[in-house]
């Protein structure tokens, strides 16, 4: 029997042990975990000086009213940790951030390239849209199977390339329903979204300059088609939501149960997006206040 006196990278017990050390750390420098998501930190206030951490893993972005407030924190951080000052935010879990004299675009252009790179597409013909409007997933017996470990692989790329895409999120979405018993059909619908990506790589959300005087304001759709699964006869939830104008949230998503009517679709759909403002509502309070 032996007692472990430091979690190691591997062990079971390694990420909670890190999570609860940086979680009291935090705490001890004054800061307040956001109790509608666990992993953003906040210290002060818009009146005097706020400074607001997010965390993902040993990975954390810190931006802040005070700069001066912000470098004495990233002082005292690197006398309690070991950590690299990476500078001015440009790259964060494979997301990029590029300053442009209109605001600040996030995009994912490298890892677009990986993508295509690694599916051999880098040279393919490109496509103004990311699916066919009439696309079928039905699967017929003359159907030929493909490779699912490859098809899986390329669904899982496509699908964090949705972090910053919403254009192809609905592509996607109706593709990833067949990775356990992939098709060519499905394997070329996949290949069209690859298609479009070669055409629009350097495709990005722009986050513009904000106005002091501007009041702040969220905005919120909610869509649903029905039965549009031509297998289960599920229905597709849809939303999106802007704040100041900018777009950040979107979801497409099939839905859970079978709808009996267009309306209770929509009402499945509006139940989510609902859910999804009263989470950015708890947000937007904490950070704010």
């Amino acid at each position: 029997m032996f007692k472990l006196n430091k979690a190691l990278y591997g062990l079971k017990q390694a990420p909670r042990a890190w999570n609860k050390r940086i979680d009291k750390f935090f705490i001890e420098q004054g800061f307040k975990k956001c109790l509608a998501e666990h992993g953003v930190y906040m210290k002060g206030s818009k009146e005097t000086s706020l400074l607001i951490i997010c965390l993902y893993v040993d990975d954390l972005m810190l931006t802040g009213s005070n700069m001066q407030d912000i470098e004495e924190f990233k002082s005292v951080m690197k006398s309690e940790f070991e950590m690299t000052d990476l500078g001015k935010l440009a790259y964060f879990l494979g997301m990029e951030y590029l300053r442009a004299s209109k605001g600040l675009i996030l995009h994912q252009t490298k890892y677009a390239a990986e993508i295509l790179k690694k599916f051999n597409m880098l040279d393919c013909n490109s496509s103004i849209t990311p699916a066919d409007a009439n696309i079928r997933n039905e699967v017929t017996e003359e159907d030929e199977g493909v490779d699912p470990t490859m098809f899986r692989m390329l669904i899982g790329s496509l699908r964090y390339l949705c972090q910053t895409r919403p254009d192809i999120s609905y592509s996607v979405g109706i593709v990833s329903r067949f990775m356990s018993n992939p098709h060519k059909t499905h394997f070329l619908a996949a290949k069209k979204i690859l298609r479009y990506i070669n055409g629009t790589i350097q495709y990005g959300i722009l986050f513009p300059k904000a106005q002091e005087t501007e009041k702040l304001s969220m905005i919120g759709y909610s869509d649903a088609d029905w039965r549009g699964d031509k297998i289960d006869r599920r229905s597709t939830t849809g939303f999106v939501f802007m704040l100041q104008g900018v777009l950040v949230s979107w979801s497409s998503k099939k839905q859970s149960i079978a709808a009996l009517s267009s309306c209770e679709a929509e009402y499945v759909a509006g139940s989510s997006a609902t859910c999804q403002a009263n989470w950015f509502q708890n947000v937007l309070e904490e950070l704010i206040v």
